[in-house]
């Protein structure tokens, strides 16, 4: 969906968790194509070096800040520091899922809305400069949901 609103040509670099790898094997294919794959879990300076390497190397690189698809879960700091670290704009895009969600396999599919916002500098996202990094990510994370969700 994402990639059908954002155009064909703008090819997208998603950011996969190990255990999407030990789903559907005829998924996993498509995955190594399309993504980086990282162990969230047990995330170690490899990891890290991966991430910072694929944001800063590719184009368009699709990071959900809550790190699931799943609703109600509170942004890590993630996405945020990442794009930080590149110098990278924040593209907030929102999926909205209407129906069996997720979907009831085969043939029940949700009715899926995707809205694109405004690119966000980092920047923009900054509140308060006298608290610790991990509070100020998560502050930041919070307002990047805040405008994701009002798109």
């Amino acid at each position: 969906m994402v990639t059908a609103a954002l155009g064909a040509t703008n090819r997208l670099h998603f950011i996969a968790r190990k255990g999407l790898m030990k789903s559907n094997p005829l998924v996993q294919p498509v995955i190594r194509a399309y993504s980086t794959v990282i162990d969230r879990e047990h995330f170690g300076l490899a990891d890290f070096r991966q991430m910072l390497d694929v944001v800063g190397r590719k184009r368009l690189v699709f990071i959900f800040p809550e790190g699931t698809t799943r609703h109600r879960v509170d942004a890590k700091g993630g996405a945020v520091y990442f794009a930080s670290a590149a110098g990278k704009r924040i593209l907030p895009i929102n999926i909205r899922a209407v129906g069996p969600y997720p979907p009831k396999y085969p043939f029940q599919f949700p009715r899926v809305t995707v809205s694109i916002g405004a690119p966000i500098a980092v920047a923009d996202l900054e509140g308060e400069a006298d608290v610790r990094r991990s509070e100020k990510l998560r502050d930041m994370s919070e307002r990047l949901m805040k405008r994701v969700d009002s798109v």
